[in-house]
Protein backbone atom coordinates (compact mmCIF):
# COMPACT_ATOMS: atom_id res chain seq x y z
CA UNK A 1 0.00 0.00 0.00
CA UNK A 2 1.70 3.79 -1.02
CA UNK A 3 -0.25 5.86 0.56
CA UNK A 4 1.01 8.86 -0.86
CA UNK A 5 0.56 7.73 -4.07
CA UNK A 6 -3.32 6.66 -3.32
CA UNK A 7 -3.84 10.25 -1.34
CA UNK A 8 -2.74 11.91 -4.88
CA UNK A 9 -4.46 10.05 -6.90
CA UNK A 10 -7.52 10.90 -4.58
CA UNK A 11 -6.77 14.51 -4.36
CA UNK A 12 -6.47 14.33 -8.41
CA UNK A 13 -9.86 12.99 -8.43
CA UNK A 14 -11.73 15.58 -6.31
CA UNK A 15 -9.93 18.42 -8.05
CA UNK A 16 -11.15 17.06 -11.63
CA UNK A 17 -14.43 16.83 -9.74
CA UNK A 18 -16.81 19.69 -10.91
CA UNK A 19 -20.07 18.71 -9.55
CA UNK A 20 -21.78 21.16 -7.29
CA UNK A 21 -22.70 20.25 -4.17
CA UNK A 22 -26.19 20.88 -4.86
CA UNK A 23 -25.77 18.61 -7.80
CA UNK A 24 -25.30 15.67 -6.06
CA UNK A 25 -27.66 16.22 -2.92
CA UNK A 26 -29.89 19.13 -3.50
CA UNK A 27 -28.56 21.32 -1.04
CA UNK A 28 -26.73 24.60 -2.05
CA UNK A 29 -23.06 24.91 -0.67
CA UNK A 30 -23.14 26.06 3.39
CA UNK A 31 -26.38 25.09 3.71
CA UNK A 32 -27.09 22.89 6.26
CA UNK A 33 -25.85 19.03 6.10
CA UNK A 34 -28.48 16.43 7.41
CA UNK A 35 -26.71 14.39 9.73
CA UNK A 36 -27.12 10.86 10.99
CA UNK A 37 -25.67 8.67 14.24
CA UNK A 38 -25.05 5.39 13.89
CA UNK A 39 -24.08 3.84 17.30
CA UNK A 40 -25.16 6.21 20.16
CA UNK A 41 -22.74 5.10 23.02
CA UNK A 42 -20.48 7.61 25.05
CA UNK A 43 -18.20 7.88 22.24
CA UNK A 44 -20.74 8.42 19.13
CA UNK A 45 -22.73 11.28 21.35
CA UNK A 46 -20.14 12.92 22.16
CA UNK A 47 -18.75 13.28 18.92
CA UNK A 48 -22.13 13.92 17.66
CA UNK A 49 -22.36 16.51 20.08
CA UNK A 50 -19.90 18.25 18.68
CA UNK A 51 -20.95 18.44 15.27
CA UNK A 52 -24.10 20.35 16.62
CA UNK A 53 -22.31 22.80 18.45
CA UNK A 54 -19.73 23.78 16.06
CA UNK A 55 -20.78 23.51 12.87
CA UNK A 56 -23.94 23.96 11.05
CA UNK A 57 -24.85 20.51 10.48
CA UNK A 58 -28.31 19.23 11.81
CA UNK A 59 -28.28 15.73 13.50
CA UNK A 60 -31.69 14.05 12.07
CA UNK A 61 -31.59 10.95 12.49
CA UNK A 62 -30.84 7.81 15.45
CA UNK A 63 -29.60 4.37 14.94
CA UNK A 64 -28.54 1.65 17.65
CA UNK A 65 -28.58 -2.25 18.05
CA UNK A 66 -30.11 -1.21 21.78
CA UNK A 67 -33.39 0.60 22.27
CA UNK A 68 -32.44 2.59 25.89
CA UNK A 69 -29.38 3.81 24.22
CA UNK A 70 -31.29 4.96 21.23
CA UNK A 71 -33.94 6.79 23.52
CA UNK A 72 -31.32 7.76 25.65
CA UNK A 73 -29.97 9.67 22.86
CA UNK A 74 -33.18 11.22 21.46
CA UNK A 75 -33.77 12.93 24.52
CA UNK A 76 -30.20 14.34 24.43
CA UNK A 77 -30.30 15.52 20.78
CA UNK A 78 -33.47 17.03 21.23
CA UNK A 79 -32.77 19.13 24.18
CA UNK A 80 -28.86 19.80 22.29
CA UNK A 81 -30.70 20.32 19.00
CA UNK A 82 -33.38 23.00 20.51
CA UNK A 83 -30.79 24.87 22.55
CA UNK A 84 -29.45 25.52 19.45
CA UNK A 85 -32.10 26.26 16.87
CA UNK A 86 -32.54 23.11 15.23
CA UNK A 87 -35.47 20.72 15.10
CA UNK A 88 -35.47 17.82 17.22
CA UNK A 89 -35.47 14.15 16.06
CA UNK A 90 -38.28 13.04 14.11
CA UNK A 91 -39.21 9.49 15.68
CA UNK A 92 -39.86 8.27 12.08
CA UNK A 93 -35.59 9.26 11.53
CA UNK A 94 -35.11 6.46 14.60
CA UNK A 95 -33.50 2.23 13.44
CA UNK A 96 -33.47 -0.11 15.64
CA UNK A 97 -31.47 -3.38 15.61
CA UNK A 98 -28.74 -5.07 13.40
CA UNK A 99 -29.72 -3.46 10.51
CA UNK A 100 -30.56 -0.22 11.46
CA UNK A 101 -27.56 0.68 9.26
CA UNK A 102 -29.45 0.05 5.69
CA UNK A 103 -32.22 1.90 7.18
CA UNK A 104 -30.80 4.66 8.07
CA UNK A 105 -28.27 4.94 4.90
CA UNK A 106 -31.91 4.24 2.41
CA UNK A 107 -33.26 7.26 4.20
CA UNK A 108 -33.64 10.42 1.67
CA UNK A 109 -33.54 12.43 4.67
CA UNK A 110 -30.14 12.31 5.71
CA UNK A 111 -26.88 13.66 3.64
CA UNK A 112 -23.97 12.30 6.07
CA UNK A 113 -23.63 9.31 8.79
CA UNK A 114 -21.38 9.60 11.76
CA UNK A 115 -20.11 5.60 12.51
CA UNK A 116 -19.57 5.18 15.86
CA UNK A 117 -20.25 1.55 16.12
CA UNK A 118 -17.65 -1.65 17.82
CA UNK A 119 -14.74 -1.06 15.63
CA UNK A 120 -15.40 -5.18 14.48
CA UNK A 121 -18.26 -2.97 12.54
CA UNK A 122 -16.54 -0.33 10.91
CA UNK A 123 -15.74 -1.45 7.92
CA UNK A 124 -18.80 -3.16 6.85
CA UNK A 125 -20.86 -0.31 8.30
CA UNK A 126 -18.92 2.09 6.19
CA UNK A 127 -19.44 -0.01 3.32
CA UNK A 128 -23.73 0.37 3.47
CA UNK A 129 -23.15 4.21 4.25
CA UNK A 130 -20.89 4.87 1.09
CA UNK A 131 -22.89 2.33 -1.26
CA UNK A 132 -26.10 4.17 -0.34
CA UNK A 133 -24.30 7.36 -1.81
CA UNK A 134 -23.91 9.05 1.93
CA UNK A 135 -21.05 10.88 3.38
CA UNK A 136 -19.16 9.26 6.28
CA UNK A 137 -17.24 10.39 9.26
CA UNK A 138 -16.10 6.46 10.93
CA UNK A 139 -13.97 6.44 14.03
CA UNK A 140 -10.85 4.63 13.80
CA UNK A 141 -9.76 1.89 13.37
CA UNK A 142 -10.29 1.26 9.77
CA UNK A 143 -10.60 -2.54 10.61
CA UNK A 144 -9.55 -5.33 13.56
CA UNK A 145 -7.51 -6.98 11.59
CA UNK A 146 -5.94 -7.05 7.40
CA UNK A 147 -8.32 -8.62 5.69
CA UNK A 148 -11.04 -5.58 6.73
CA UNK A 149 -8.60 -3.22 6.16
CA UNK A 150 -7.65 -4.13 2.93
CA UNK A 151 -11.59 -3.92 2.18
CA UNK A 152 -11.91 -0.94 3.62
CA UNK A 153 -9.45 0.28 0.83
CA UNK A 154 -11.62 -1.36 -1.83
CA UNK A 155 -14.33 1.00 -0.61
CA UNK A 156 -12.31 3.85 -1.21
CA UNK A 157 -11.08 3.34 -4.63
CA UNK A 158 -14.75 2.29 -5.77
CA UNK A 159 -16.20 5.38 -4.23
CA UNK A 160 -13.18 8.25 -3.99
CA UNK A 161 -14.31 11.20 -5.26
CA UNK A 162 -17.73 10.27 -5.36
CA UNK A 163 -18.39 11.00 -1.46
CA UNK A 164 -16.28 12.90 1.32
CA UNK A 165 -14.88 10.32 3.56
CA UNK A 166 -12.98 11.36 6.85
CA UNK A 167 -11.83 8.93 9.76
CA UNK A 168 -11.46 10.04 13.35
CA UNK A 169 -8.19 10.74 13.67
CA UNK A 170 -9.07 14.31 15.66
CA UNK A 171 -5.03 15.37 17.02
CA UNK A 172 -4.58 16.33 12.90
CA UNK A 173 -6.60 19.41 13.36
CA UNK A 174 -6.04 20.05 16.44
CA UNK A 175 -4.30 23.76 16.17
CA UNK A 176 -0.85 23.16 18.47
CA UNK A 177 -0.55 19.77 16.75
CA UNK A 178 -0.61 21.54 13.28
CA UNK A 179 1.88 23.74 13.72
CA UNK A 180 4.32 21.26 15.25
CA UNK A 181 3.99 19.00 12.53
CA UNK A 182 4.41 21.98 9.95
CA UNK A 183 7.61 22.81 11.81
CA UNK A 184 9.09 19.91 11.87
CA UNK A 185 8.20 19.38 8.36
CA UNK A 186 10.68 22.24 8.10
CA UNK A 187 13.28 20.66 9.59
CA UNK A 188 13.44 23.12 12.84
CA UNK A 189 14.47 20.00 14.46
CA UNK A 190 16.97 18.37 12.14
CA UNK A 191 17.23 15.02 10.96
CA UNK A 192 14.88 13.03 13.37
CA UNK A 193 16.94 10.23 15.01
CA UNK A 194 14.42 8.54 17.58
CA UNK A 195 11.29 8.85 18.89
CA UNK A 196 9.91 8.31 22.38
CA UNK A 197 6.43 7.99 23.04
CA UNK A 198 3.49 6.46 25.56
CA UNK A 199 -0.22 6.52 26.45
CA UNK A 200 -0.90 5.87 29.99
CA UNK A 201 -5.05 5.18 30.81
CA UNK A 202 -7.42 3.93 33.17
CA UNK A 203 -9.53 0.84 31.44
CA UNK A 204 -13.21 1.48 30.27
CA UNK A 205 -15.45 1.32 32.75
CA UNK A 206 -19.42 0.13 32.28
CA UNK A 207 -22.43 0.83 34.79
CA UNK A 208 -23.68 -2.67 36.30
CA UNK A 209 -26.04 -4.56 33.85
CA UNK A 210 -27.53 -7.74 35.70
CA UNK A 211 -29.09 -10.34 33.92
CA UNK A 212 -27.78 -9.27 30.47
CA UNK A 213 -26.96 -12.59 28.16
CA UNK A 214 -23.21 -13.05 27.09
CA UNK A 215 -23.95 -12.13 24.06
CA UNK A 216 -25.31 -8.87 24.81
CA UNK A 217 -22.82 -8.09 27.66
CA UNK A 218 -19.84 -8.73 25.07
CA UNK A 219 -21.77 -6.14 22.70
CA UNK A 220 -22.14 -3.54 25.84
CA UNK A 221 -18.91 -3.47 26.68
CA UNK A 222 -17.11 -4.34 23.51
CA UNK A 223 -13.86 -2.40 24.03
CA UNK A 224 -12.94 -4.89 27.19
CA UNK A 225 -12.68 -7.71 24.01
CA UNK A 226 -9.97 -7.80 21.36
CA UNK A 227 -12.40 -9.20 18.64
CA UNK A 228 -14.43 -6.11 19.04
CA UNK A 229 -12.06 -3.48 19.89
CA UNK A 230 -8.85 -4.64 18.22
CA UNK A 231 -7.19 -4.52 21.79
CA UNK A 232 -5.88 -1.59 23.30
CA UNK A 233 -2.74 -1.04 21.00
CA UNK A 234 -5.12 -0.53 17.71
CA UNK A 235 -8.50 0.81 19.23
CA UNK A 236 -6.55 3.67 21.82
CA UNK A 237 -3.13 4.09 21.45
CA UNK A 238 -3.68 4.47 17.93
CA UNK A 239 -3.70 8.14 18.20
CA UNK A 240 -0.01 8.28 19.24
CA UNK A 241 0.85 5.43 16.44
CA UNK A 242 -1.03 8.16 13.76
CA UNK A 243 0.66 10.92 15.26
CA UNK A 244 4.20 9.76 14.66
CA UNK A 245 3.28 8.41 11.33
CA UNK A 246 1.91 12.03 10.43
CA UNK A 247 5.40 13.52 12.15
CA UNK A 248 7.25 11.15 9.99
CA UNK A 249 5.53 11.42 6.98
CA UNK A 250 5.90 7.65 6.82
CA UNK A 251 4.76 4.29 8.46
CA UNK A 252 6.93 2.14 10.59
CA UNK A 253 8.86 -0.64 8.47
CA UNK A 254 8.99 -3.21 11.53
CA UNK A 255 8.16 -3.59 15.17
CA UNK A 256 9.10 -6.01 17.98
CA UNK A 257 6.21 -5.60 20.88
CA UNK A 258 5.41 -7.52 24.09
CA UNK A 259 2.25 -7.07 25.99
CA UNK A 260 0.05 -8.71 28.76
CA UNK A 261 -2.34 -8.57 30.84
CA UNK A 262 -1.61 -8.30 34.61
CA UNK A 263 -3.71 -5.78 36.25
CA UNK A 264 -7.26 -6.22 34.71
CA UNK A 265 -10.09 -8.15 36.34
CA UNK A 266 -13.14 -7.57 34.86
CA UNK A 267 -14.37 -9.86 31.94
CA UNK A 268 -13.09 -9.48 28.25
CA UNK A 269 -9.64 -10.61 27.04
CA UNK A 270 -7.78 -7.31 26.17
CA UNK A 271 -4.27 -6.24 27.03
CA UNK A 272 -3.34 -4.10 29.87
CA UNK A 273 -0.15 -3.12 29.34
CA UNK A 274 2.16 -2.69 25.50
CA UNK A 275 6.02 -1.89 25.07
CA UNK A 276 6.51 -1.72 21.21
CA UNK A 277 9.88 -0.85 19.15
CA UNK A 278 8.51 0.69 15.70
CA UNK A 279 11.69 1.52 13.36
CA UNK A 280 10.37 4.10 10.23
CA UNK A 281 12.61 4.39 7.51
CA UNK A 282 16.23 5.37 8.12
CA UNK A 283 16.85 3.01 10.98
CA UNK A 284 14.86 5.69 13.07
CA UNK A 285 13.66 3.88 16.17
CA UNK A 286 10.31 5.15 18.00
CA UNK A 287 9.77 3.21 21.55
CA UNK A 288 6.82 3.37 22.36
CA UNK A 289 4.59 2.12 26.08
CA UNK A 290 1.23 2.12 26.84
CA UNK A 291 -0.66 0.92 30.08
CA UNK A 292 -4.91 1.14 30.27
CA UNK A 293 -5.90 0.14 34.11
CA UNK A 294 -7.18 1.85 36.87
CA UNK A 295 -4.33 3.74 38.82
CA UNK A 296 -6.35 6.35 40.33
CA UNK A 297 -7.19 7.52 37.33
CA UNK A 298 -4.11 8.50 36.40
CA UNK A 299 -3.51 10.20 32.38
CA UNK A 300 -0.91 10.74 30.57
CA UNK A 301 -0.06 10.55 26.87
CA UNK A 302 2.28 12.57 24.89
CA UNK A 303 4.69 12.16 22.22
CA UNK A 304 8.96 13.53 22.16
CA UNK A 305 10.91 13.09 18.70
CA UNK A 306 14.45 13.91 19.28
CA UNK A 307 16.39 15.04 15.96
CA UNK A 308 20.04 16.43 15.31
CA UNK A 309 19.03 20.13 16.15
CA UNK A 310 16.60 19.75 18.79
CA UNK A 311 13.72 18.15 20.21
CA UNK A 312 9.85 18.33 19.72
CA UNK A 313 7.43 17.56 22.69
CA UNK A 314 3.27 17.18 22.01
CA UNK A 315 1.86 16.02 24.95
CA UNK A 316 -1.88 15.92 25.47
CA UNK A 317 -1.26 18.36 28.35
CA UNK A 318 1.06 20.73 29.05
CA UNK A 319 4.21 22.56 27.13
CA UNK A 320 4.10 21.59 23.79
CA UNK A 321 6.95 22.96 21.59
CA UNK A 322 10.39 22.57 20.31
CA UNK A 323 13.41 22.89 22.58
CA UNK A 324 16.71 23.75 20.48
CA UNK A 325 17.99 26.59 18.13
CA UNK A 326 14.69 26.92 16.86
CA UNK A 327 13.02 26.90 20.33
CA UNK A 328 9.11 27.53 20.28
CA UNK A 329 6.58 26.97 22.49
CA UNK A 330 2.64 27.36 21.73
CA UNK A 331 1.09 29.94 23.39
CA UNK A 332 -2.57 30.17 22.44
CA UNK A 333 -3.98 31.46 25.33
CA UNK A 334 -6.62 29.10 26.29
CA UNK A 335 -4.44 25.75 25.20
CA UNK A 336 -3.24 25.30 28.40
CA UNK A 337 -5.43 26.92 30.66
CA UNK A 338 -6.65 23.63 32.40
CA UNK A 339 -5.42 20.46 32.41
CA UNK A 340 -6.49 17.63 30.08
CA UNK A 341 -8.55 14.44 31.79
CA UNK A 342 -9.39 11.36 30.81
CA UNK A 343 -12.80 10.89 29.53
CA UNK A 344 -14.50 8.03 28.61
CA UNK A 345 -16.00 9.46 25.46
CA UNK A 346 -12.93 11.11 24.29
CA UNK A 347 -13.78 14.68 24.93
CA UNK A 348 -10.34 16.43 26.10
CA UNK A 349 -9.08 20.23 27.33
CA UNK A 350 -5.93 21.59 27.03
CA UNK A 351 -3.80 21.04 23.86
CA UNK A 352 -6.80 19.14 22.52
CA UNK A 353 -9.42 21.39 23.01
CA UNK A 354 -10.00 22.44 19.56
CA UNK A 355 -9.47 18.91 18.19
CA UNK A 356 -13.12 17.85 17.61
CA UNK A 357 -14.51 21.25 16.66
CA UNK A 358 -11.98 21.85 13.71
CA UNK A 359 -12.03 18.39 13.01
CA UNK A 360 -16.18 18.37 12.62
CA UNK A 361 -15.93 21.52 10.28
CA UNK A 362 -13.43 20.16 7.81
CA UNK A 363 -15.49 17.41 7.88
CA UNK A 364 -18.55 19.55 6.79
CA UNK A 365 -16.91 22.18 4.85
CA UNK A 366 -15.51 18.98 2.36
CA UNK A 367 -19.20 18.29 1.86
CA UNK A 368 -20.66 22.00 1.47
CA UNK A 369 -17.56 22.58 -0.83
CA UNK A 370 -17.73 19.87 -3.07
CA UNK A 371 -13.89 19.23 -2.11
CA UNK A 372 -14.35 15.65 -0.73
CA UNK A 373 -12.30 13.64 1.27
CA UNK A 374 -10.82 10.47 1.02
CA UNK A 375 -8.72 9.62 4.10
CA UNK A 376 -9.22 5.99 4.14
CA UNK A 377 -5.85 4.90 3.04
CA UNK A 378 -4.20 6.72 5.84
CA UNK A 379 -6.52 5.68 8.33
CA UNK A 380 -5.71 1.72 7.22
CA UNK A 381 -2.06 2.86 7.24
CA UNK A 382 -2.51 3.93 11.11
CA UNK A 383 -4.30 0.52 11.78
CA UNK A 384 -1.72 -1.47 10.05
CA UNK A 385 1.18 0.02 12.27
CA UNK A 386 -0.67 -1.41 14.95
CA UNK A 387 -1.95 -4.70 13.57
CA UNK A 388 1.96 -5.23 13.14
CA UNK A 389 3.14 -4.27 17.12
CA UNK A 390 -0.51 -6.38 17.95
CA UNK A 391 1.07 -9.76 15.44
CA UNK A 392 4.64 -8.89 16.82
CA UNK A 393 3.35 -9.13 20.43
CA UNK A 394 1.38 -12.39 19.82
CA UNK A 395 4.19 -14.13 17.71
CA UNK A 396 7.28 -13.02 20.37
CA UNK A 397 9.34 -11.62 17.38
CA UNK A 398 9.66 -8.63 15.40
CA UNK A 399 7.44 -8.36 12.28
CA UNK A 400 7.74 -6.29 9.07
CA UNK A 401 5.53 -4.18 6.85
CA UNK A 402 5.33 -6.26 4.26
CA UNK A 403 4.23 -9.25 6.27
CA UNK A 404 1.76 -7.55 8.09
CA UNK A 405 -0.02 -6.74 4.96
CA UNK A 406 -0.07 -10.48 3.96
CA UNK A 407 -2.06 -11.55 7.13
CA UNK A 408 -5.02 -13.74 6.53
CA UNK A 409 -6.39 -14.38 10.12
CA UNK A 410 -9.56 -12.92 10.37
CA UNK A 411 -11.01 -11.92 14.12
CA UNK A 412 -14.80 -13.51 14.45
CA UNK A 413 -17.44 -11.48 15.57
CA UNK A 414 -18.41 -14.56 17.68
CA UNK A 415 -22.25 -14.23 18.08
CA UNK A 416 -25.30 -14.22 15.98
CA UNK A 417 -25.66 -10.70 15.68
CA UNK A 418 -29.28 -11.13 14.13
CA UNK A 419 -30.80 -12.04 17.52
CA UNK A 420 -30.57 -8.42 18.31
CA UNK A 421 -33.58 -6.91 16.10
Amino acid sequence: MDRRRFLSGSAAATGLLLLKPKTVFGYEANSRVRMGLLGCGRRGTSVASSFVKNTDAHLVALADIFPDQLATAKTHFDELNTSVGKPTIDPKLMFRGYDAVHELAASGQVDAIQISTPPWFHVEHLEAVVNAGKHAYCEKPVGVDVPQSQRALEVARKVDGKVSIDVGFQIRSAPPFVELARRIHEGQIGRIASIRAHYDAPTASYPDRPGLSADEARLRHWLWYKNLSGDILLEQNIHVIDVCNWMMGSHPIRAYAKCSRKVLKNAGDISDNYEVIFTYPGDVEMSFTSTQFNMNGFFDVGETLFGDNGLAEAPYSGKLGITGPNAWTWSEKDSAAQPAKFAADGSFTDNLALADPMKDKGFIESITSGKFHNQIAAGVEAARSCMMGRHSAKLGREVTWEETGQLKEEYPLGLDIKQFR
